[in-house]
């Protein structure tokens, strides 16, 4: 099969591009890269122009003020439209979000249907592994213990800080969505966190854990002889969704509580290729905590043997059936994160006990080739 893969934001698809290339079908991706992240695309949409020479970018600030036009979405729609001529000849399209071009929705429904026009025998499918016009209603309705939405739902004067999120319910975004859902064969969902929502709103989805590429993925026991390293990886634009300043206080009483037996690695909007290894010494990756299942990061995380906190909820257990811990589950409560963080450092073959395990589960349950082949019969 030749199939095309739009969009990128975890590295996922390029881990599902890997597991079909290696079934023999042929595979582009194309998308932006998702800014700072920079991850690995065939064909790049990528803003320059508005981003990286002075003018531009004051002027693209300028218009935004007066007009409220975004410089830069209109950048990555041009791009697109040069690129289409590449894009014909295949039998499957998967779209990463129906915001995966990440440009205005107007032109993103009128490139979509130029991309599916010149592709008139390719099916078509959209995965939800994020921010989505029906995750997004859910979660607003606050039924969950928690969410990525419950700063926002605690505490409305961070509107701003979740824009991104609260666009998919504004009507020209739930417009975009409710076009691609009628053209799209399947819709399928990356994990919990998604698959719950979804189903909670009406839809059926396929749901397929997100592909890991454990090949190129070293694993490392961790045989603790000095300090134990803790790893927080901020990414600022998610700072509040993802419940870093429960970890960063955490984090300070434990430097206080065992000065001599720890030590603490921070980095902030590194990209991709610079993150991945900016935690190789680490024992304890501090991830999300609001999460019911993993996102990517703390699979490649757990991938690497590392003990991470993040979402591991009793739904996640459940439906893995697990009986023993491969992550830990990070919740919003300072005492609780402090509680569990006490018992690893007190606890050292813990530490290493819970990275084997997490290894395991990511070749038992992620491993990338047999979660391509199930996307490839999903799609038919």
């Amino acid at each position: 099969m030749k199939i095309l893969l739009v969009g990128e934001y975890s590295r996922l698809h390029n881990s599902l591009k890997e597991g079909l290339t290696a079934l023999g079908h042929q595979v582009i991706l194309v998308g932006s890269g998702d800014n700072f992240k920079n991850y690995a695309v065939d064909y790049s949409i990528r803003t320059s122009w508005t981003t990286r020479y002075w003018f531009p970018r004051k002027l693209k600030n300028v218009i935004f003020r007066f007009t409220g036009l975004n410089l830069e979405m209109t950048e990555r729609a041009i791009r697109f439209y040069f690129v289409t001529p590449q894009l014909k000849g295949f039998d499957h399209i998967q779209l990463i979000n129906s915001d995966a071009l990440e440009t205005h929705p107007y032109w993103s429904q009128k490139l979509f249907q130029k991309l599916f026009f010149q592709n008139p025998k390719a099916t078509v499918s959209l995965l939800v592994c994020g921010d989505e016009t029906p995750v997004n209603d859910y979660l607003l309705q606050d039924k969950l213990k928690y969410s990525v939405l419950t700063p926002y739902l605690k505490d409305r004067s961070l509107e701003s800080q979740f824009e991104y999120s609260l666009k998919y319910t504004y009507p020209k975004y739930r417009k975009l969505f409710n076009w691609v859902f009628e053209r799209c064969k399947t819709v399928l969902v990356s994990d919990l966190d998604y698959k719950i929502p979804m189903e909670a709103m009406g839809f059926t989805v396929s749901f397929i854990p997100n592909p890991i590429n454990s090949d190129t993925i070293p694993f490392q026991s961790n045989n603790i002889t000095d300090k134990i390293v803790i790893f927080l990886g901020i990414n600022r634009l998610s700072y509040t969704k993802k419940g870093i300043s429960y970890f960063e206080a955490a984090l300070e009483i434990i430097q206080k509580k065992y000065p001599n037996q720890i030590e603490v690695i921070v980095t902030e909007n590194v990209p991709y290729a610079v993150y991945i290894n900016s935690y190789n010494k680490a024992h304890i990756v501090l991830d999300q905590v609001y999460g019911f299942d993993q996102g990517y990061n703390a699979l490649e995380a757990m991938a690497k043997g590392k003990v991470v906190f993040t979402g591991a909820e009793t739904e996640f257990t459940e439906h893995y059936k697990l009986s023993e811990k491969v992550a830990v589950n990070a919740v919003p409560d300072v005492k609780v994160l402090v509680s569990e963080l006490s018992f690893l450092i007190e606890n050292p073959d813990e530490i290493t006990a819970i990275g084997q395990r997490a290894r395991q589960f990511i070749e038992k349950e992620h491993y990338y080739i047999p979660i391509a082949e199930t996307y490839l019969k999903t799609w038919h």
